[in-house]
């Protein structure tokens, strides 16, 4: 079988690369679609705001046709940039390839002594403050509540639909007593491994 000649390679790149930037791109748009639900209302309320980010979206793609269509000229700027992103972004996918394996999944003993360790003596604690605790400490980042849930009930752990915390209104939570107690540490030597993240 022939080699690929150099016009081959380049042509398979940039097909690569623009599977990769439209992969990433509804990526993003999904998550920015998703983080517009409100954890602290129920029905309809709950979406209004991911049906607005949805229609934003559609506003925005009816705009970028019509204005193709009005003026094709613009095509010529389009094409080029968009080529050079799907290229970017092919790179981009080969360095976070050759990076460095990412740490450890907590197991769900951590992950009830570190909501023991947010509770302090409190009954209940909001997920929103678990998560600044966590990014507080580099983990987490990026993460929207709904992320933090998923984890918590991928480990077992209940998250409460309403509980309420001080005087902030009702949102989710986790109930200390549903927490199991945590276990008594063996008398060993502190370790020095960094925490895993949730």
């Amino acid at each position: 079988m022939n080699e690929p000649t150099k016009a081959q390679r380049r042509a398979r790149t940039l097909v690569a690369g623009q599977r990769i930037l439209v992969r990433r791109l509804s990526t993003r748009a999904t998550a920015w679609v998703r983080a517009g639900r409100r954890d602290d209302l129920d029905g309809v309320a709950a979406i209004l705001g991911c049906i607005l980010r949805v229609a934003i979206l559609g506003g925005a793609a009816y705009g970028a046709w019509w204005l193709v269509r009005r003026w094709p000229v613009i095509l010529w700027a389009a094409v080029p940039l968009w080529l050079w992103a799907a290229v970017r972004a092919l790179d981009h996918d080969e360095k976070e390839a050759t990076a460095e394996e990412p740490p450890p999944v907590a197991t769900r003993d951590a992950v009830v002594q570190l909501l023991h360790e947010v509770l302090g003596d409190r009954p209940a604690v909001h997920l929103s403050e678990v998560l600044e605790h966590l990014q507080s400490k580099g983990q987490g980042k990026g993460w929207k509540v709904a992320d933090l849930r998923a984890r918590l009930e991928a480990l077992g752990i209940p998250v409460e639909l309403k509980v309420k915390v001080g005087r902030k209104g009702p949102t989710r939570g986790v109930l200390k007593a549903a927490l199991p107690p945590l276990s008594q540490p063996e008398e060993t030597e502190p370790s020095t491994t960094p925490s895993p993240t949730v």
